[in-house]
């Protein structure tokens, strides 16, 4: 099993990577209200850039912790 420090690092950063996916849905919907169509097409890709990326960042934290709780159970058995 992991260290405490570790599995408290990783939940921090995918706490921080979910706040940063929920930032970027809001951004997408203030997208749509703007009225000049540059702004609206840089809004609207900075929105999805920083969904995408968060979004990234959160499944592969997720997947990281899945295969060390994996091996802890494997290693103790």
């Amino acid at each position: 099993m992991q260290n405490a420090f570790w599995w408290i690092r990783q939940v921090i950063l995918t706490v921080v990577a979910c706040f940063f996916c929920v930032f970027g849905i809001h951004a997408l919907i203030a997208a749509y209200k703007l009225k000049d169509p540059f702004t609206f097409i840089m809004a609207f890709f900075s929105s999805n850039l920083i969904i995408l990326i968060s979004a990234t960042v959160v499944a592969g934290l997720v997947i990281r912790m899945v295969k060390a709780c994996k091996n802890s159970k494997n290693t103790t058995e």
